[in-house]
């Protein structure tokens, strides 16, 4: 997915008034505030009462559900090699964001990590933010070397200190 491609998506979702986060790697780079590397998708976080008009816009794109189930945990796909992961969340009282996850367990994003904002292209955009995408990734998964590199800039860049999980071997 280039920079121009996630833009116009952006446009997209901010014409029909759906308010989007970046997460993982588009969210990294939005933060830093330039492109490190290439993407095969974006990430999004959008309130769970937002996917029908998120999937509505998308369709009329040709996006369709290419894996899990909406509305909290999918992915749509345009068949042309864009895709759009969607974490769909519920806000609680607070702020923060409760995601149904695949296997039905939630995991809660701060409130504070909403306030995320960054850049891609010259276009503002929201983001997650950075010590929200440190805590995500430290969290459910096994990072892969693209991770270990994003984490690694957004450490430099913000003065996080990364959980040991995060590191590379020495």
């Amino acid at each position: 997915m280039s920079s121009s491609d996630l833009v116009a998506l952006l446009d997209l979702f901010e014409q029909a008034s759906v308010e989007v986060w970046l997460d993982g790697g588009w969210g990294v780079d939005a933060l830093l505030r330039r492109q490190t590397r290439r993407h095969k998708d974006v990430d999004v976080v959008v309130a769970v009462s937002d996917v029908p008009r998120l999937q509505e816009i998308l369709a009329g794109r040709g996006f369709a559900v290419k894996e899990g189930s909406p509305p909290h945990s999918f992915v749509l796909s345009n068949g042309l090699g864009l895709e759009v992961d969607v974490h769909a969340v519920s806000f609680d009282a607070d702020g923060s964001g409760v995601y149904r996850m695949e296997n039905g367990q939630d995991w809660t994003y701060p409130a504070e990590g909403f306030g995320g904002s960054g850049l891609v292209e010259d276009k503002d955009v929201r983001c997650l933010s950075a010590a929200t995408q440190v805590l995500c990734h430290a969290h459910g998964y096994q990072p892969v070397e693209k991770d270990l590199q994003d984490m690694e800039l957004l450490a430099e860049s913000f003065g996080i200190d990364l959980p040991p999980q995060l590191r590379r071997a020495a």
